[in-house]
């Protein structure tokens, strides 16, 4: 598995390589970016002040409250996904892959600021927004639930954030990366034969995130599946965001110059 995500990465590279030239994105920055990083970097700092504070519980929501679908998963607990989530994070670096590689073979140092900048919002919106709603504590992760073994272990020195299993921060995470670079590659090489490719890769790999973290016991079906749509959501809201600001007002910065474009 350690081996497979340089080679994940390496294969995003290799995909560009054979791609047309890129193009200019549909995407730019604009003053709107000022209080849309000032309003991320808020929400991720909240959702971290207040996943920080968390608590374990005394008294477990019985499994009986838990959704229909999660609770044949309470109780579950195996630590190699665990670890297999866990080493797949740099994988999370794709975008920033496709960006580099696009300002290498042609592309401005604006396009690969103005990436940069659009995913970090996506990413700390995401888990300013999960790590809120987990402080709340609407369910118990499923290895809470175990009855015996290294299970039981664990949920005895399980910590508060244990007690707080809605929404998978993995999925959403790994879902953000996927459809940033993927939606991105799309608008950078629209002519490309690979991006068919890209969008089933990057997809499949945050499903399979999503698995490990259910196989592990850290969270349930509905949990990866809220996460999911969280991370795909925030992806196509920022993006869609900045194709809007193409159309008005846009930034550029480059070796000792900065300037701004007005469109009515």
């Amino acid at each position: 598995m350690k081996a497979f995500l340089p080679k994940a990465v390496f294969f995003l590279w290799f995909l560009c390589s054979g791609c047309l030239s890129p193009v200019l994105a549909e995407y730019a920055l604009s003053l709107y970016d000022i209080p849309l990083t000032v309003g991320a970097t808020a929400v991720s700092v909240f959702g971290s002040v207040r996943y920080a504070d968390m608590e374990a519980d005394s008294d477990v929501k019985p499994r009986s409250e838990l959704l229909p679908w999660d609770r044949p998963f309470a109780g579950r607990y195996e630590e190699w996904p665990d670890k297999w989530s866990d080493w797949a994070a740099p994988v999370a670096a794709a975008p920033l892959v496709l960006a580099g590689y696009s300002w290498y073979s042609g592309g401005t140092a604006s396009v690969f600021l103005g990436h940069t900048l659009m995913y970090a919002q996506a990413l700390a919106i995401q888990s300013g927004l999960n790590l809120a709603t987990r402080s709340l504590k609407i369910w118990p992760r499923p290895y809470i639930y175990a009855e015996d073994g290294e299970g039981r272990e664990a949920a005895e020195n399980a910590k508060g954030e244990a007690y707080g299993s809605f929404f998978s921060g993995h999925s959403s995470a790994a879902f953000t990366a996927a459809v940033f670079t993927a939606s991105y590659f799309s608008e950078m090489y629209p002519s490309s034969p690979y991006r068919g490719v890209v969008w089933a890769g990057s997809l499949s790999l945050a499903g399979f995130v999503g698995a490990l973290r259910i196989a592990a016991g850290k969270h349930y079906p509905s949990d990866v599946a809220v996460g999911a749509l969280v991370g795909t959501g925030v992806s196509l809201l920022v993006l869609e965001t900045h194709k809007e600001s193409a159309k008005n007002v846009s930034l550029w910065v480059g070796p000792g110059n900065f300037g701004a474009v007005f469109s009515f």
